[in-house]
C-alpha cells in the first residue's frame, strides 16, 4: 500500500450497499486528520493519501466515488491528480479545495472537468453538502 494512505475497510450498510468511498488527497497532514474524521463522522469511507504520485498509484488501485484534492500552490500540483481521474473514468467526481484561491487555477480545473472548486477553510456542513451533490445517485437516501 503507498505511503500516507489510511485505509479503513469498507463497512456494509446493507447486504450489497456499502458506504461512498472518498479518496482525499492534500499534503497538509492537519487538513488530512481534520477531513478524515469529519467524513467518517458523516458516513462515508476515505483513503487519505499525503502525496499527489500516492494518489494516482490509489486512483489505479480501487474505484472510488468521489476525489476530493487540494490545488497545491498557485502552480496547481493538483493537476495530477484531477487528469488521472478524469482519464480513468469521466463520471468520477473530482473537487479541487484549495488555501491559495487563484482564478487562473479554478478555470484550469474547471476545464479539465472539475465539478467544484473549494476554498479553505470551508465549514464542515459545506464540505459535506458538496460532496453529496456529486455522489452518485444511489448514495442519496445512505
Amino acid at each position: 500500500m503507498p505511503a500516507g494512505i489510511d485505509k479503513q475497510d469498507t463497512r456494509l450498510l446493507a447486504p450489497g450497499v456499502r458506504r461512498p468511498l472518498v479518496l482525499w488527497v492534500d499534503e497538509s497532514a492537519g487538513d488530512c486528520d481534520c477531513f478524515s474524521r469529519l467524513l467518517r463522522d458523516n458516513g462515508y469511507d476515505v483513503w487519505i493519501s499525503s502525496n499527489y504520485d500516492d494518489g494516482v498509484r490509489c486512483l489505479g488501485g480501487r474505484p472510488f466515488d468521489c476525489v476530493v484534492v487540494d490545488q497545491g500552490s498557485p502552480a496547481f500540483e493538483g493537476r495530477l491528480i484531477l487528469e488521472y481521474s478524469v482519464a480513468l473514468d469521466r463520471r468520477l467526481p473530482v473537487i479541487v479545495i484549495t488555501r491559495f484561491h487563484d482564478m487562473g487555477c479554478y478555470l484550469e480545473a474547471m476545464q479539465l472537468g472539475a465539478v467544484d472548486y473549494l476554498e479553505k477553510p470551508q465549514a464542515a456542513a459545506e464540505i459535506i453538502r458538496v460532496l453529496k451533490t456529486h455522489l452518485p445517485s444511489r448514495y442519496l437516501a445512505a
